[in-house]
């Protein structure tokens, strides 16, 4: 009896002591409150994806997802319609990106420099510049992704894969590889490999990654040569998504127009760091840019034409229509003078605000106009609907209709997203 109540005492006496170590342990805040964040956010309703300002910078064109889930919207319905309206559509972005704090770091040295890197990875990355326009503290680039290959490049023999990587890697970087890719050929893992072979082929045919690597090439070259660290652009980029035709040629013209209104050439094909004026210069890739844009997208037959079709246009009339699209002679107001800026005159001003309000495509060209680099998608009516519908979880429940008029412009052409305010300025 003794020793049974000496063991439930003992027994007692060892539960108390765990009881009181405990007690004396120091509460860990940081677990509690994240608990309660844990708890308070399972009760919080999620805010649509367009609230967040990180997401309105991008919109890759919807009807290239995955194949599975295409399959299930083509299954029947409005869906179904909206998807075959936009299949075939080129996938065509407007790319903007800043330098931190708007510094103008860009000379002429650092433009020659970065337009070299890009034109290394349009080819890398089998993407088309189509224009494009660098300045002292930002740039504009036009480009099509074109749709991957089923296989993703699978089917490229190793001797294939590296002349095409040699785009970008020369010297010892392609030995290297070259070397990595033959042992494992020779060890027989044919399996490590592909494996080995996709890092490069997820770089390509892909507007991020396109992005993500010039950028960051070049941030490192200028960080070298500056003898510098850290960020030099302010964000990643801000994207639109662009319809083949008259949206395309439209927001061509505003970038290559950009010197104009910066007050840095009188004619925007003195401009050599430019897509139009590169085309002027002589540049094949440059005017092969400016020959899809002007005849490569047009609508014929329910479809696009082919690309290879706007091949055969002359060059003097890609220049001269083209032309037509941008060179629009505007006068200089005394606003724009003491700013640095080329912009539409007072007289026209006038005329507008005593009038509608509303500006034509001529003089929305010579303004900086937030429509072109903050809309998420551009195009006719049809277009920007289809891609709304497409996208439609990105959106809130509240909002019926994707297709946005452009503030105070005399356009047929949409956006998807319509800036608040401050939409055009000069």
């Amino acid at each position: 009896m003794q020793s049974a109540r000496n063991c439930a005492w003992i027994g007692k006496r060892k539960r108390t002591k765990a009881a009181s170590r405990e007690a004396m342990k120091p509460i860990n805040t940081m677990k509690t409150m994240k608990s309660t964040k844990t708890m308070k956010s399972k009760k919080t309703t999620p805010k649509p994806i367009y609230r967040h300002k990180r997401n309105q910078r991008r919109l890759l064109a919807p009807w290239r997802r995955g194949a599975a889930e295409l399959e299930g919207l083509k299954a029947g319905g409005e869906l179904a319609r909206r998807l075959a309206a936009l299949e075939g559509e080129p996938a065509i972005y407007h790319c903007v990106s800043r330098v931190v704090d708007r510094q103008k770091l860009l000379g002429a040295e650092e433009r020659e420099q970065f337009v070299r890197y890009m034109r290394q990875y349009e080819r890398f990355c089998m993407v088309r510049v189509l224009t494009h326009c660098v300045m002292g503290n930002h740039f504009h680039i036009l480009v099509e992704i074109p749709e991957a290959p089923e296989d993703r490049g699978r089917s490229w023999s190793d001797e294939e894969f590296l002349r095409h990587i040699s785009t970008r890697y020369r010297g010892g970087q392609l030995a290297a590889i070259a070397g990595e890719l033959g042992d494992l050929r020779a060890c027989g893992d044919d399996a490590a490999a592909e494996a080995y072979r996709d890092k490069f082929f997820a770089r390509m045919w892909d507007l991020p990654a396109f992005m993500h690597d010039l950028k960051m090439r070049f941030t490192g070259w200028y960080n070298r040569r500056h003898e510098r660290d850290g960020h030099l652009w302010a964000q990643r980029f801000r994207s639109v998504l662009v319809e083949g035709g008259l949206a395309a040629r439209t927001v061509a013209a505003y970038i290559d127009l950009n010197p104009v209104r910066a007050g840095m050439a009188e004619d925007p094909k003195d401009y050599r760091w430019s897509g139009y004026g590169e085309a002027v210069a002589g540049l094949g890739r440059a005017r092969e840019g400016l020959r899809l844009l002007v005849f490569g997208y047009e609508r014929e037959g329910g479809g696009r034409k082919d690309a290879a079709g706007a091949g055969a246009a002359r060059w003097a009339q890609v220049a001269a229509a083209y032309r037509r699209c941008l060179y629009l002679e505007g006068a200089e107001s005394e606003r724009d003078a003491r700013k640095g800026r080329r912009g539409i005159s007072r007289r026209e001003v006038a005329e507008v605000l005593g009038g509608k309000g509303r500006l034509s495509m001529a003089q929305v060209l010579r303004c900086r106009a937030r429509h072109f680099t903050e809309g998420m998608a551009i195009g006719g009516e049809g277009f920007v609907e289809g891609v709304f519908a497409l996208a439609r979880e990105r959106f809130g429940a509240r909002r019926r209709t994707g297709a946005r008029k452009l503030r105070r412009v005399e356009s047929e052409l949409r956006t998807l997203r319509s800036p608040a305010k401050d939409a055009l300025s000069v």
